[in-house]
C-alpha cells in the first residue's frame, strides 16, 4: 500500500505539466513548446478554432516567449484529466491577460487539448496553485447531468468547429466551448461535486477589436 502510494505521489500531475510546459517555452522556444506539449487533436483560436497542428506547424519562434504560471487546476477524479488557467505576461514582464488549457495524460504523458484565455486586469493572488479534484462517488442514480455528454470511443477530444465539448473517462470533469461568427468565445468547465456537476470555471472572451 505505501509503495503505491509513493508511486501515485511520483506521477507528474498537470500542474507539473503547465511548469515544465513554461519552462520549455523559455528554453526552447515559444511554438516549439507548444509543439512539444500539443496532442495530435489539439485546438486554438485564432480568433475562430483550428487545428494546433496546422497553426503551429510552420511558426517561427518569437525572439523571446510569454511567460505564464497556473493559478487554479480542476482535476478529474482519476488525476488524467484537468484544466489550468493563470496569468501569462509579455517578455517584458507586463500582465498580457490569462490563460486557460486543457490537458489530458496519455500513460505517462501530458498533452494539452485546448488551449485559450483573454484579458485580465491583474494576476490573481495566490502564489501557490490551488488544486481542485473532482468528488470520486459515483454520481446517484437519477442525478441531474448537466456535464458534456460522453464522447465516441476517441473520447475527450475537441473538434475545429463552432462549438466543442469534451470530459474524463471517469466523467467528474467536462468543458464545452463555443466561438460565435465575430469571434466572441465561451468556455464552461464543469466538475463532480458528489450531488451534481459544479461550474467551475467560465471564460468569455470577447471578439478581437477591429485594427
Amino acid at each position: 500500500m505505501i509503495v503505491a502510494l509513493l508511486l501515485a505521489a511520483s506521477v507528474p500531475t498537470a500542474v507539473d505539466a503547465e511548469f515544465d510546459f513554461a519552462r520549455d517555452a523559455q528554453r526552447i522556444g515559444q511554438w516549439t513548446a507548444f509543439r512539444k506539449w500539443a496532442d495530435k487533436d489539439a485546438v486554438m483560436f485564432t480568433p475562430q478554432a483550428v487545428w494546433a497542428r496546422e497553426f503551429l506547424k510552420d511558426k517561427k519562434d518569437p525572439p523571446k516567449a510569454i511567460v505564464w504560471r497556473p493559478a487554479h487546476s480542476f482535476v478529474s477524479c482519476d488525476g488524467r484529466t484537468a484544466v489550468n488557467t493563470g496569468p501569462w505576461f509579455r517578455a517584458g514582464g507586463s500582465p498580457g491577460g490569462y490563460f486557460t488549457t486543457v490537458w489530458q495524460r496519455d500513460r505517462d504523458n501530458w498533452r494539452w487539448v485546448y488551449d485559450g484565455g483573454g484579458p485580465i486586469s491583474g494576476p490573481p493572488r495566490n502564489a501557490l496553485p490551488q488544486v481542485f479534484h473532482g468528488d470520486c462517488r459515483k454520481p446517484a442514480p437519477g442525478a441531474p447531468i448537466s456535464a458534456p455528454p460522453p464522447l465516441t470511443p476517441n473520447e475527450a477530444r475537441t473538434t475545429p468547429d463552432d462549438n466543442g465539448r469534451g470530459q474524463s473517462a471517469d466523467k467528474t470533469l467536462g468543458w464545452d466551448w463555443k466561438v460565435d461568427a465575430q469571434g466572441a468565445r465561451t468556455l464552461r468547465v464543469l466538475l463532480w461535486n458528489g450531488r451534481g456537476y459544479a461550474q467551475v470555471l467560465y471564460n468569455n472572451i470577447p471578439p478581437p477589436k477591429a485594427q
